[in-house]
């Protein structure tokens, strides 16, 4: 099978292989979240396909070094700390505690790295002085500090804007994020340093400037020095990103350092939902637990997140939803006839399912979690089209192609027991978690109650024994019990 992974880079505009620099590991950064509130389907689109292009490479033998920032201090955590009443710390924890809980339900691995902007002050200062002594920044009378657009010649490299189209960029970012654009010697010009001012309250630091915060460009760029150095291996976020944001980036970056910055650079295609924008006005700004509530689980808006390529818009719909189960269950299903037809299975049906049955202590994890397997085996063909740029969608088709031209009940032990390591192979490459299997729920249980008890199971399934027991409770109230089993759960009246 291929060894690389290849990917679309955004600055070459060309596919090319997924290389480490040092020949040993794969050093990469994500933009990470800003910590004001829950975060949306659209925001997890982006992670989601980051986590499945750091599984590939992983899977593919190379170690990875994953960092991902949090966004602690900018223009919507200050003002929404301070609506809250809360200091701007405390604030931003309870949200970042709830975007870790949000990203463990969907199966993302953490990264090995999570700096925050806030704890990053002292580095951001220092870059800022190296751009100051280069000639590449500049101080306003009101104690701000500008990076000047004009000394960097390669400004506009990543986004292939010309002149006009990047004075047009940075005048409509600069209204919606800023009051101070008058204050700079260029429109392109864009903030390094802001100075302190009325409406941040207590939230500014001391700097050669005077009191005030760290613009949100450079925070990444600080924390990329510090723990991926002058050059690294791939960059990655959304493609609104790109500018000005990953452009600023490489400004910074390269004026301060010796170093090329990123030699990849992989973005992610935006979420729509219903064909539309995504909109809280409208909305359809949903987020895991709006979904829940409908009675749809993480590991299923995990499959419909990865059900498209990376690089092309996403619808999202209720529809895509219902799809993602009945697809989970094909393959869960699929699973067990492969484990039952194995004579030595090197896997039980706990490695898919918790084998508990109360609301203690059990844990859900992704397929393949053992050493032992390495190999598509069967689905080879699935794994190689994983591998040329990340292609999720044919990789799936691929496998469910193989899975009905097999036909796992019709395996003998050998073959079956080959297919379904291949199988949870390919599973653990796009993080995958299988459902239990539903054969078992009697066909006269109301949707309501079956959408109830699949919520308890994956409240089960996040350690959330509170809620777990409270649901069982209603299901209880309501006449219907629940019996859990190695395989999963069923549903039968009382």
């Amino acid at each position: 099978m291929p060894a690389h992974l290849t990917l679309h880079d955004t600055l070459t505009r060309t596919d090319r292989e997924v290389t480490p620099l040092d020949g040993q590991t794969l050093r990469f950064y994500c933009c990470g979240p800003t910590v004001y509130g829950p975060a949306h389907i659209g925001n997890f689109r982006t992670f989601v396909a980051q986590d499945v292009m750091r599984r590939v490479v992983e899977a593919s033998g190379t170690p990875t070094l994953h960092v991902r920032n949090i966004t602690d201090v900018d223009d919507k955590t200050i003002r929404d700390s301070q609506k809250a009443g809360q200091s701007l710390i405390d604030f931003t924890q309870s949200w970042t505690a709830k975007f870790h809980t949000d990203c463990d339900a969907l199966n993302l691995l953490r990264p090995h790295i999570e700096p925050s902007a806030v704890a990053h002050i002292p580095q951001q200062i220092a870059m800022i002085e190296k751009l100051a002594a280069g000639g590449h920044a500049y101080a306003a009378a009101d104690g701000s500090v500008y990076f000047r657009v004009s000394s960097f010649k390669d400004y506009g490299k990543l986004s292939h804007l010309e002149d006009r189209e990047l004075r047009l960029g940075a005048s409509e970012a600069a209204s919606a994020t800023d009051s101070d654009e008058y204050t700079k010697d260029s429109l392109t010009d864009f903030a390094l340093w802001k100075a302190r001012k009325p409406e941040d309250g207590e939230n500014f630091w001391p700097s050669p400037w005077g009191e005030g915060r760290p613009g949100w460009h450079l925070e990444c760029s600080a924390m990329i020095l510090e723990y991926l150095g002058e050059d690294f291996d791939l960059h990655s976020g959304g493609v609104d990103l790109i500018f000005p944001h990953h452009e600023n980036e490489i400004a910074q970056s390269c004026c301060s350092t010796h170093g090329k910055f990123a030699h990849h650079w992989m973005h992610v295609a935006h979420l729509m939902v219903d064909g539309g924008k995504m909109s809280k006005s409208i909305g359809n700004l949903y987020t895991l637990e709006d979904l829940a509530k409908r009675g749809y689980s993480a590991a299923e808006v995990r499959y419909v997140l990865i059900s498209g390529h990376y690089s092309a818009p996403l619808n999202f719909t209720m529809h895509s939803l219902d799809s993602a189960r009945q697809a989970l269950q094909k393959l869960a299903k699929a699973d067990k006839a492969l484990e039952r037809g194995s004579s030595n299975p090197r896997h039980s049906a706990s490695d898919s399912n918790p084998p508990s049955s109360s609301d203690g202590d059990s844990t859900l994890r992704s397929p393949a979690a053992d050493s032992e397997v390495r190999t598509p085996g069967p689905f080879s063909e699935a794994w190689d089209t994983l591998l040329k740029d990340l292609n999720v969608p044919g990789a799936l088709g691929s496998i469910f192609g193989t899975l009905n031209t097999l036909k796992p009940a019709a395996l003998n032990p050998e073959e079956a027991a080959a297919t379904r390591n291949g199988l949870h192979f390919m599973l653990q490459a796009l993080g995958i978690v299988l459902p239990p299997v539903l054969e078992e729920v009697a066909a006269d249980v109301p949707p309501d109650i079956q959408a109830l008890a699949q919520q308890r199971w994956d409240a089960k399934q996040a350690k959330d024994w509170a809620t777990a027991d409270t649901l069982r409770k209603q299901l209880e109230a309501a006449g219907w019990l629940i019996k859990d089993s190695k395989e999963g759960f069923s549903v039968v009246a009382k």
